[in-house]
């Protein structure tokens, strides 16, 4: 039976999840789906998990939706297709909203929804040899479903230039726009990385989730209510016992209880 994707959780609690479909540059099908959204539940709910690394196996990170999956929707009704883009967009969402940090290993190329999956890491970073692009319209389809994931990373003027024609586009692109953080050598990639994760874990694992929640609220609740939101958080915080332990760390000039010792 095809592994769909590999899961890895090394003794700091950083979860590797690798689609595992190399031969066909790591699309997604339905079952994918339904599996990495379970998968990205089941970590969510870990508290052994820190930080979650997502990746692809072989040359390419992600090429959007299998082939053979889309053949099989051609015949689909307009119910049928609204309640597989449903389960899609569950995918995406379930991603974005996960509590813990979510990296984007870009290994190499990432077309149509494949850009989606990227845009809904929290931090991402890809070799100067990857290509991304908004692939839907040159199939006579366009990127609805990732769209409010990729719009929120690049904003309106940016999808108004790559939306429309699908044109491919580099890495340094990619971070122009804000889809990706960092570009590297294809050769640094791995180490990069590493890098990212070894400066995630110096950070509270509470209080990490706390700050990605304090992003997506700011952006969303009405203005009236963004002062009450923002004092009642720090508060919050400030008397947690994960706050009490960093503060009380900082004036005891030692490290936190989060971090490793050894």
């Amino acid at each position: 039976m095809e592994e769909l994707y590999n899961c890895n959780v090394d003794v700091r609690g950083v979860a590797q999840v690798k689609l595992n479909r190399p031969e066909i540059h790591n699309a997604f099908n339905d079952e994918l789906i339904e599996k990495l959204t379970q998968l990205f539940c089941d970590l969510d709910e870990n508290d052994e998990i820190r930080i979650i690394v997502l990746t692809g196996e072989g040359r390419s990170f992600c090429a959007g939706a299998d082939l053979n999956w889309m053949k099989s929707m051609i015949n689909f009704s307009e119910q049928e297709n609204i309640c597989d883009s449903k389960k899609l967009f569950k995918m995406f969402k379930t991603i974005n909203d996960c509590t813990k940090p979510v990296i984007g290993k870009i290994n190499g190329h990432a077309l149509g929804g494949g850009v989606g999956l990227v845009a809904v890491c929290d931090i991402a970073i890809t070799h100067n040899k990857s290509k991304f692009g908004f692939t839907e319209t040159r199939l006579g389809l366009v990127p609805a479903v990732i769209s409010p994931f990729c719009v929120a990373k690049i904003g309106e003027s940016n999808a108004r230039a790559w939306f429309l024609s699908g044109e491919m586009f580099l890495g340094k692109k990619a971070q122009e726009m804000g889809l990706v953080h960092e570009v590297v050598e294809v050769d640094q990639l791995d180490q990069r990385v590493e890098e990212l994760v070894a400066s995630q874990l110096k950070a509270a694992p509470i209080a990490t989730g706390k700050a990605k929640l304090l992003i997506k609220q700011i952006m969303t609740l009405p203005k009236d209510r963004i002062e009450e939101y923002t004092c009642s958080t720090i508060a919050a915080c400030r008397t947690s016992e994960e706050g009490q332990e960093g503060m009380n760390a900082l004036l005891e000039k030692r490290k936190p209880n989060w971090i490793n010792h050894d």
